[in-house]
C-alpha cells in the first residue's frame, strides 16, 4: 500500500500548489436570504503567520464579502503599531488587521473599535476608504429625518477624503490585544522610518475577552483542552522539568499548524544561567524549529551586546538571544524584532545565517511593490558577504529583559579584555516595563502589600 502524500495545513499560493484545497460551503446571503456561496481558503502570508481567507458571493442580489481569520494560536503579547502617513507609498500599505484590531487617527479623533469589523487584508487607503463606505450608509434617509446629524457627517466625511490626497502627514494608531495584526514595511529588510511596533502585555479583562482564562479560572486540575496562549503547555511542563531530563508535549506546527510534538530540555550555559531548549519536528511539512527559553525571571537591568565580525573567531562565538532579544546590523541598516528570529542558542555565524534564510524563504515579505524584490535580494548579497568574510559588520543585540548572552573570546582569561565585544547594562524605560510586563507587576505588588 503507497504511503498518501502528507501536506501541510496552510500552504503557500504558488504555480506547484494548483489545487490549494478550497472549501465551498452553501449559506444564506445576510442581504436577500437566498443561498449563497462561502469559500474558505487556508494559506499563510509571508513574514505574518497562517490565516484562513473567507469569501462569501450571492448570485441572487451580487452581494459579496471578504474576511480574514488568524488560523492559529492568539500571540502571548498584544501589539500596538503608530504609522506616520508622510507620502502615497504609505497609504498603499499593507495591513492585516483582525476581528480584535481597533484603529486611532488622532488628528480627526477618530477611532474604529475592536470588534466593530470583521478581519480583513487591506491597505492604510482602504481602512479610511471603509470607514467612509460606513458613514454614508443610509445618508440619503439619514438627510431626510436627520438634517443636522447628516451635515455633520458630511463634513467628517470631506476630513477623511482629504486625508487621501495626503494635502497634509497623519498618524494611525493600530492595537490588537490578540497580536494578529500587521503593518507592511515598504524598506523591508532595513528599519521601517515611520512606523514603530510595540508589544504589551494582555491584563487579566483583555485575556478574558479572548477566551483566555488561566488553569485556576478555570478550575481545572489538568491542562484544559480549550482556548490556551501558547507558552502554557511549556510552562506546564517547565515546572516538572528536572537535570538531564528530556519532556515531550503535543502542540501544533508554527508554519502549518499540523500536530506536531515539542521537546524540552534543561541545561545550563557556562558564565550564564540556566535556559530551557525547546525543539519542535512536523512531520507534515518537514519544519524544524529549535527555541531557548530563559530558566530564570527578568532581569533587574536590561542589556545590549555590539559584536564586531571581521574574523573567522568572530563567527564561532557561541550566542544566546531570548525572545525579547532585537538585533540590528548598522552596517546594513538592518533592524528585527526580537520575535522575528525567536529565542535561540547559537554562534554568530549561525545567527546571521537564519537571518538570511529566512528572508531567502519569505519572497513576498516585501509585499508588490515594485524594485521591493531586488532591494532584498541586494540586501541578502551583502550578508552573504558578511558570512563570506569579505565585509565587516557589527551585531547589535538589544535585550531589556537582560536574559541574553554573547560568549567572550577571552573567558577564560576574563582580566583580558575582549575587543571585538562590547557589553552595555543599562535602565529600562517605562516603554520597554510596560512591554515585560512589569509595570502590572508592580501594580499587583502594591496592591497586595496595601
Amino acid at each position: 500500500m503507497s504511503a498518501v502524500e502528507s501536506k501541510p495545513l496552510f500552504r503557500d499560493l504558488n504555480a506547484e500548489d494548483p489545487e490549494p484545497e478550497c472549501t465551498e460551503i452553501e449559506s444564506m446571503c445576510m442581504n436577500c436570504h437566498a443561498n449563497g456561496m462561502t469559500r474558505l481558503l487556508l494559506t499563510r502570508i509571508p513574514y505574518y503567520k497562517n490565516v484562513v481567507i473567507m469569501s462569501f458571493s450571492c448570485e441572487e442580489c451580487g452581494y459579496a464579502n471578504n474576511e480574514v481569520q488568524p488560523g492559529g494560536a492568539f500571540a502571548d503579547v498584544g501589539v500596538r503599531w503608530k504609522l506616520q502617513v508622510e507620502k502615497p507609498e504609505d497609504l498603499n500599505r499593507q495591513v492585516v488587521k483582525s476581528d480584535y484590531t481597533s484603529v486611532k487617527i488622532p488628528e480627526l479623533d477618530f477611532e474604529i473599535p475592536a470588534q466593530s469589523q470583521k478581519g480583513e487584508v487591506t491597505t492604510v487607503e482602504g481602512i479610511i476608504s471603509r470607514a467612509i463606505a460606513g458613514l454614508l450608509q443610509d445618508h440619503e434617509r439619514r438627510q431626510t429625518e436627520h438634517p443636522e446629524a447628516a451635515a455633520q457627517i458630511t463634513e467628517f466625511v470631506g476630513r477623511l477624503e482629504a486625508l487621501k490626497s495626503l494635502e497634509k502627514g497623519f498618524s494611525v494608531e493600530i492595537e490588537d490585544i490578540s497580536g494578529n495584526c500587521f503593518v507592511e514595511n515598504p524598506e523591508a529588510p532595513q528599519k521601517d522610518p515611520r512606523c514603530v511596533r510595540t508589544e504589551f502585555k494582555r491584563n487579566d479583562e483583555q485575556n478574558h475577552i479572548l477566551g483566555v482564562f488561566t488553569h485556576d479560572e478555570r478550575g481545572d486540575t489538568a491542562p484544559p483542552t480549550g482556548l490556551l496562549t501558547a507558552s502554557d503547555p511549556a510552562q506546564h511542563s517547565f515546572d516538572r522539568l528536572q537535570g538531564d531530563e528530556v519532556m515531550s508535549f503535543p502542540t501544533n506546527c508554527p508554519e502549518c499548524n499540523a500536530p506536531a510534538d515539542t521537546r524540552m530540555k534543561l541545561t545550563h550555559i557556562p558564565h550564564f544561567k540556566e535556559v530551557v531548549i525547546m525543539a519542535t519536528t512536523c512531520d507534515a511539512c518537514g519544519h524544524r524549529t529549535n527555541e531557548v527559553k530563559s530558566g530564570g525571571g527578568i532581569e533587574d537591568k536590561g542589556v545590549k551586546f555590539e559584536i564586531r565580525v571581521a574574523s573567522k573567531d568572530d563567527f564561532s562565538r557561541d550566542i544566546l538571544k531570548s525572545e525579547t532579544c532585537s538585533m540590528s546590523i548598522p552596517e546594513l541598516d538592518c533592524s528585527v524584532g526580537g520575535r522575528a528570529l525567536g529565542g535561540r542558542f547559537t554562534t554568530a555565524e549561525g545567527l546571521l545565517r537564519a537571518t538570511a534564510e529566512q528572508l531567502a524563504d519569505c519572497p513576498g515579505a516585501t509585499g508588490d511593490a515594485p524594485g521591493q524584490s531586488g532591494k532584498l535580494d541586494g540586501f541578502i548579497k551583502q550578508l552573504e558577504e558578511v558570512l563570506a568574510g569579505t565585509r565587516t559588520a557589527t551585531i547589535v543585540l538589544d535585550d531589556p529583559a537582560g536574559n541574553s548572552y554573547v560568549q567572550s573570546l577571552n573567558d577564560q582569561c576574563p582580566d583580558q579584555p575582549d575587543d571585538g565585544l562590547k557589553v552595555t547594562r543599562y535602565e529600562r524605560s517605562e516603554e520597554q516595563n510596560e512591554e515585560l510586563g512589569l509595570n502590572d507587576m508592580k501594580t499587583e505588588n502594591y496592591q497586595n502589600d496595601s
